[in-house]
């Protein structure tokens, strides 16, 4: 079979071909994600990359496997370890409600699927700061990709992202230069570029670099809608409020200051010239409505100038809308600092700013409006959405999760004072449910990569030839003649060749199964329940 002959048909369809068939129309090849996130799992810092050489430059690899095990691969997940946290502090729970905040553990492609079902078309705002595929290895993802593999990566997961926006919903991709042009281009075919609403550019360094020609001091933030007509509509609801100080002075009406009536630019930009009160000038209203607001008493003459008051009401109706946001407090610096002070050592690199997200969330979304985040990291998002009275959903894969993450939002719960705590008068509560999806061969692909002899790895083969969960393609009898005869990387390697990728974690629809029944705990089976069904019972 050949892959690659480009084909032409009607001046309509174009795309790769097999046997003279498209591939998308072929039930033989798919790109296998979990595969390639779960590789990505097995060496993400310096100290993995030492330990095993597992992980190669281009670390995502793509399987063929069969058309109908699509549907198994995206299938909601069985969700286990549910518990709240809150006030009160830890517990295990068996239900989940529509006003309940979510974070979960594991891959965010499979677990974005598993939340469809009950949260397709209620999101209002998803922000998610990605892998940047600068090449850095300070960065705790895998940020090396090749290029086309990184868009891919993102592209999947966009994809059903847009699924769980409301109509009404917006979406902040964080991105630096490396891939952002790329990623609009990327976001224009699941969005429409006719949704595409700014790159916004905000201030991230204030150091400069000298190994670069020209030191770089932002990041892009893509904005999109789901739908901009109805964003566009609704257009007053979105942006930040003006500066409110100032208005010292004060009438029957409300606070007030005084601004300028002076059309700016003059005869130049075409500005109405007439006398009003004994003064000629280039006037920003017309005579008439001048001459209506002299009326109301909006209009003050001092001296040889005619100024307007401009009331509080007003201004606080007016939010500003710009493209550039050049303010030093959502330097990644300051946020690095301010997460060491919470901890009392750094724990994490890079961390977004909580001001920064501040601005996302009151700029896009109102109290209550559901907030969600896939690339979770140290879980700001999260956390200014609790301290600013959003619900929200977190994703986060990696183990950090219950080291930085959850313990920054119980800090959060407990009432800590830092990043805009103070600002929004935060003083403690909330709550969030916590639940990993239940893992299956992912177990034994970390057994695998922590293996440190030939017999740990003849005892995790022997387990694996037991269960189903091999590749339906391997030949064990085979594998078994030569396998040994290898190096212990190249065992490995096989290893995890031969293991099922399609099965990482356990789907929901094996939750009675009784090999599985066995493992899951009596709260974990109500709360699937409860996660899954009670959606359709309540509409």
């Amino acid at each position: 079979m050949t892959i690659g002959k480009i084909l032409i048909q009607n001046i309509q369809k174009i795309g790769l071909t097999a046997n003279g068939k498209f591939i998308d129309e072929a039930t033989e090849v798919v790109l296998d994600f979990p595969y390639k996130d779960t590789v990505l799992k097995a060496g993400m810092t310096k100290e993995d990359l030492a330990k095993d050489d597992l992980r190669p430059d281009e670390p995502f690899l793509n399987e063929v496997i069969a058309k109908e095990e699509i549907d198994v691969l995206l299938d909601k997940k069985l969700l286990v370890n549910a518990k709240k946290y809150d006030v009160e502090g830890e517990h295990y729970i068996s239900g989940i409600t529509e006003e309940d905040n979510l974070i979960l553990k594991g891959n965010n492609l499979l677990a974005l699927h598993s939340l469809k079902e009950r949260y397709a078309g209620k999101v209002k705002l998803i922000y998610i700061d990605p892998p940047y595929n600068t090449g850095g290895d300070s960065f705790v993802y895998n940020d090396k990709f090749n290029h086309s593999t990184w868009l891919t990566f993102i592209y999947n997961r966009l994809l059903i992202g847009y699924e769980l926006l409301k109509q009404d919903g917006v979406v902040f991709i964080s991105l630096d230069d490396k891939e952002a042009h790329y990623c609009k281009v990327l976001v224009d075919e699941i969005f429409g570029r006719e949704n595409f609403i700014a790159d916004i550019a905000h201030k991230s360094r204030a150091s400069v670099s000298n190994d670069k020609i020209i030191s770089s001091s932002n990041n892009h933030i893509l904005m999109y809608a789901k739908n901009e007509r109805i964003v566009f509509q609704n257009k007053h609801d979105y942006g930040i409020e003006n500066d409110l100080s100032g208005f010292k002075l004060e009438d029957e009406i409300d606070k007030y200051k005084l601004v300028p009536v002076d059309g700016p630019g003059g005869a130049k930009k075409g500005n109405p010239h007439y006398e009003f009160l004994g003064i000629k000038g280039y006037w920003g209203f017309s005579e008439k409505k001048m001459q209506n607001l002299f009326e109301q008493g909006k209009i003050v003459k001092k001296e040889k100038t005619l100024t307007q008051k401009y009331y509080l009401q007003d201004a606080k109706k007016k939010k500003k809308t710009i493209t550039t946001w050049w303010d030093e407090n959502f330097l990644t610096s300051s946020a690095t600092s301010e997460l060491t002070k919470l901890f009392g050592e750094k724990i994490f690199n890079n961390p977004k700013n909580e001001n920064l997200i501040k601005r996302i969330i009151e700029f896009s979304s109102e109290e209550g409006d559901l907030v969600l985040d896939f690339f979770m990291g140290s879980a700001t998002t999260q956390a200014v959405a609790m301290k600013m009275n959003r619900r929200f959903i977190g994703i986060e894969q990696m183990d950090y999760i219950n080291t930085v993450s959850v313990p920054r939002l119980q800090k959060v719960i407990e009432g800590e004072q830092g990043g805009i705590s103070k600002e929004v008068d935060w003083q403690g509560g909330g709550s969030f449910i916590y639940a990993e999806l239940m893992e299956k061969n992912t177990g034994f692909l970390i057994e695998i990569i922590e293996a440190d002899t030939m017999q740990e790895l003849q005892a995790i083969f022997e387990r694996m030839s037991q269960s189903p969960d091999i590749d339906f393609r391997v030949d064990l009898e085979e594998v078994k003649v030569t396998l040994w005869e290898h190096s212990l990387e190249e065992q490995k390697k096989t290893l995890i060749k031969i293991l099922d990728k399609n099965q990482l974690y356990f789907n929901y629809s094996e939750i009675d199964d009784a090999h599985v029944r066995e493992l899951v705990s009596d709260s974990d089976y109500a709360f699937n329940q409860s996660f899954y069904k009670e959606v359709n019972q309540d509409g």
